[in-house]
């Protein structure tokens, strides 16, 4: 049966575009080492020519110059057309991936449409503005309990204030009327005068203490205080 039908070829997948684009780049790395060598080569010869006279050993040193130079300029067309390949391959991938990343975008928001339609179901809005209502009226209830429990007892509600106004201005006229016979200890802005209030004698200008060890033999009054001369009183 195989011999007559034959065997059925097993087909390989095509690459992908980050295989494609690694082969290029691959490839790409090669030619720049190649061009690299012939830079340095071309390098060596351009110090031959330097070191060399006019002459036939100068124009062979030209001639394998210009083969090089050649080469170069055909690797590095090589270069940029598979540099070309490699940026077109690399915007396939950019938007293969932005398609990928849409999907998944999408396929989240309809999970999520779906489970906030459940969740919604299960939340009635007239309940949740009953429940404001009653909220408000609790807190209205409070507020008025707290200002209850904060009344004052025994004061009255028909107090008039410019009444009670003029009783203050009354009582602050009979503090200042009767300031005189207030003691001058009490009186505002005004320091006691202690020894008016004490009715102290004073001491005598000329009395001066008497030195440790000495005896003091000036007389003293009945406050054991220095006597005053009886001289010094009739000056």
């Amino acid at each position: 049966m195989k011999r007559v039908f034959g065997i059925k070829k097993e087909t390989q997948p095509p690459p992908s575009v980050q295989d494609a684009s690694d082969r290029i780049n691959k490839r790409g790395e090669t030619v720049e080492e190649k061009i690299k060598k012939l830079d340095s080569e071309l390098a060596r010869y351009k110090e031959q020519l330097k070191k060399t006279r006019p002459g036939p050993a100068q124009e062979a040193i030209k001639a394998r110059a210009m083969r090089v130079l050649k080469q170069k300029r055909m690797y590095e067309g090589q270069r940029d057309m598979l540099y070309n390949q490699t940026y077109n391959l690399d915007q396939v991938s950019f938007a293969a991936e932005g398609i990928k990343d849409a999907q998944q975008t999408m396929a989240a928001l309809k999970s999520a449409n779906k489970e906030l339609k459940g969740v919604m179901k299960t939340v009635n809005i007239q309940d949740v503005d009953n429940l404001q209502d009653e909220m408000v009226d609790l807190m209205d209830v409070s507020n008025e309990i707290q200002e209850t429990l904060g009344r004052s007892y025994g004061v009255p509600d028909d107090v008039d204030e410019e009444e009670l106004m003029g009783e203050l201005d009354a009582l602050e006229a009979d503090m200042e009327t009767e300031g005189e016979g207030v003691p001058s200890y009490l009186q505002p802005d005004k320091e006691p005068d202690l020894d008016s209030e004490l009715n102290l004698p004073s001491a005598p200008m000329g009395y001066a203490p008497t030195p440790a060890g000495r005896a003091n033999t000036q007389a003293e009054d009945e406050l054991g205080l220095p006597a005053v001369p009886r001289a010094s009183l009739r000056g």
